[in-house]
């Protein structure tokens, strides 16, 4: 029975224009290493800059893997939710019924073409952003739409899911980051005390 394996990444560190900064190259270069002792078959990415920077540096390490660009793995906003957390309200402030639909419709097309079983075995690398790292793993779990605003992830942090016909979506790692030195992890969130 085929499986599709999923490795979803975030892009790496960038800076305020959506470039990948050294740091961000040198937590791509980590997560290529290891990688590197995967079967991958295709490297996709966002059309970001960021995220296609980081999959150039990871098809460094993976000779001969096809590295190309998904628009389904663009930065947007999955869901807007009815009722946001307060904590999330200033957020949404003003996204309107049309900006809404975009996004859900996006959101709809990403887990359409990579959240279900493949014809053949596949490992595939997905670079892509925060929101859609969740998404998809909000996605494979059954959760509620709302739940995506309860995730988030780390630059270069490996989520690991699962697809095989007649079986549930599984998810095997989520957030990891243990190919990256402490001073490389946890970049990509707000200020605060991490594990």
């Amino acid at each position: 029975m085929a499986t599709r394996h999923l490795h979803v990444v975030r892009h790496g560190a960038a800076d305020p224009f959506g470039e990948l900064t050294a740091t961000g190259a040198r937590q791509a270069h980590l997560l290529g290493e290891r990688l590197a002792r995967l079967p991958i078959d295709t490297v996709w990415h966002s059309p970001l800059t960021r995220a296609a920077r980081t999959a150039e540096i990871l098809g460094e390490h993976l000779p001969g893997v096809d590295v190309r660009e998904a628009p389904e793995l663009a930065d947007h906003v999955p869901h807007v939710p009815a009722d946001p957390p307060p904590a999330w309200a200033g957020f949404f402030d003003g996204y309107d019924t049309a900006e809404a639909s975009a996004g859900a419709l996006l959101a709809e097309a990403l887990t359409s073409r990579f959240a279900r079983p493949a014809d053949t075995e596949r490992h595939e690398v997905l670079v892509t952003h925060a929101y859609q790292v969740a998404w998809l793993v909000r996605h494979a779990l059954g959760a509620p739409a709302d739940r995506w605003l309860a995730m988030s992830c780390g630059n270069a942090a490996l989520t690991a899911l699962q697809f095989r016909e007649g079986s549930p979506p599984a998810l095997l790692l989520y957030n990891d980051m243990s190919h990256l030195p402490a001073e490389l992890r946890w970049t990509g969130f707000g200020p605060g005390t991490r594990p």
